[in-house]
């Protein structure tokens, strides 16, 4: 199956109702196509929204006492049974309420179909570099262990002053520092060591001026620690444990 088709019958999909040849074929696809299988779960995430409790209209009490006294009218027009009139409201009240919800759900489905998750992206990005700074052997461009050569071989390379620590005295000796590229600009990235395991952590320019909390999470077997402080993006990543990975990010504070 090509994205096209897959397209055609992700919803079919998403309800279940496509045979079991061609269900094997759909998520053969969506295995190797991370668009698609995006597609596919804002369809689900829609529809989950849907059966939730905030998207049902419920009649009001006195709803049926309403019905049978407008039914009994002096017109001489034919009363319709009760249960009938009942259901005819409550559908007109329903697709009232129904039009404008499902134009906002749609506009969100749009949003959501069009623009990736950030913090996804991201994440696949970061590991992604450290990953492929092993497998290159490009771990450096510059080699020390000394902060006032790590630094200022920065200078003139990217538009921003990383500050560079040297932890060898609590066990994360800095190897040196290379350039990387992360959401579409060139970072620093700063080299650490803890034992065997080879630490990066990704620095870059914030498009605010808030602080926020180191975020923990895990993506490929890989720990990582985000945060943001003064007026910077960092990001740790290692197959060292999350204990130590925390240790490490909460020394340069």
């Amino acid at each position: 199956m090509n994205c096209q088709e897959i397209r055609a019958l992700s919803h079919a999909y998403a309800d279940r109702e496509l045979d079991l040849v061609r269900a094997t074929e759909f998520e053969q696809h969506l295995s190797n196509c991370r668009s698609c299988s995006q597609q596919v779960d804002n369809i689900r995430a829609l529809s989950s929204a849907f059966k939730s409790s905030t998207f049902y209209f419920r009649a009001p009490s006195n709803l049926s006492n309403r019905i049978r006294a407008s039914t009994c009218a002096k017109n001489g027009t034919v009363r319709l049974p009760q249960r009938a009139v009942v259901r005819k409201e409550a559908w007109v009240q329903w697709i009232r309420w129904f039009i404008p919800v499902a134009a906002s759900a749609l506009v969100i489905l749009l949003a959501i179909s069009f623009v990736p998750s950030a913090d996804k992206r991201l994440t696949e990005e970061v590991v992604s570099g450290h990953v492929r700074s092993m497998m290159v052997n490009h771990l450096t461009d510059v080699a020390s262990s000394d902060q006032h050569t790590v630094k200022p071989w920065f200078d003139g390379k990217i538009d921003f002053a990383p500050s560079v620590t040297n932890l060898a005295e609590h066990g994360f000796p800095l190897l040196g520092g290379r350039l990387d590229y992360l959401q579409n600009r060139p970072v620093a990235a700063e080299v650490y060591q803890r034992n065997k395991h080879v630490i990066n952590l990704f620095v870059w320019p914030t498009t605010g001026d808030r602080n926020t909390s180191k975020k923990p999470g895990v993506a490929k077997g890989y720990n990582l620690i985000s945060w943001q402080e003064a007026g910077m993006n960092y990001c740790a990543v290692s197959d060292l444990n999350a204990a130590e990975l925390r240790e490490f990010a909460d020394l340069l504070n």
